[in-house]
């Protein structure tokens, strides 16, 4: 089964928090994992119903989370299939972005610049950078960053005179893809998605 669903997903990823820092709080622990704390709170119950985890109380506040054998074992295989999960993942990434290189080829695309700063960012930059052209940079949001692989970061507003012929949208974020598509500075022809053929 190479699939994992979004809530074996939250489950290896509380089960992989607590056995890299077992002293954490329930609200630590959501926004870590960046989910709801109620929601959190219902799969640390259905982790220790099923009896990965056990829960000990220590002074104050302070709970201490224990993976039981059971629960090494479930994060195991979780692990298994979240690598599996992601390596399925990569590949249709690197099948959209060489569908979209041969787009670019076809419009005569030789620079591109990549919108988006984040992991999946990376991952495009990697596989174009094994293919015959040229980065000329990312479209980051993040202002803490100023490079990303060696290669420069600039805000939307700083690539009027930045030298490119086409941009590839190397994220999922709604409000970054909005943001592209109201620039009037870019040529739409030449805006590449990783989910068109």
């Amino acid at each position: 089964m190479n699939k994992i669903s979004s809530s074996d997903l939250i489950s290896f990823k509380i089960l992989e928090s607590i056995e890299k820092q077992p002293v954490i709080t329930q609200r630590d622990l959501a926004s870590e994992l960046d989910i709801a704390l109620g929601l959190t709170n219902a799969y640390i119950k259905r982790l220790c119903k099923k009896g990965y985890i056990k829960v000990k109380n220590l002074s104050g506040k302070k709970i201490k989370y224990i993976l039981t054998v059971k629960g090494f074992t479930e994060k195991a295989k979780l692990t298994y299939r979240y690598m599996r999960h992601s390596f399925e993942h990569i590949k249709e990434i690197k099948s959209a972005i060489e569908k979209n290189y041969q787009k670019m080829l076809q419009d005569n695309v030789r620079k591109i610049l990549i919108w988006g700063d984040g992991d999946l960012a990376e991952l495009c930059f990697i596989i174009l950078s094994r293919l015959p052209i040229e980065i000329a940079g990312f479209v980051s949001f993040n202002k803490d960053i100023k490079q990303l692989n060696q290669t420069n970061l600039y805000r939307k507003d700083e690539i009027d005179n930045l030298d490119f012929d086409g941009v590839l949208a190397a994220t999922f974020d709604e409000k970054q893809l909005a943001q592209l598509q109201s620039m009037d500075n870019i040529n739409k022809k030449k805006t590449y998605y990783l989910w068109q053929s």
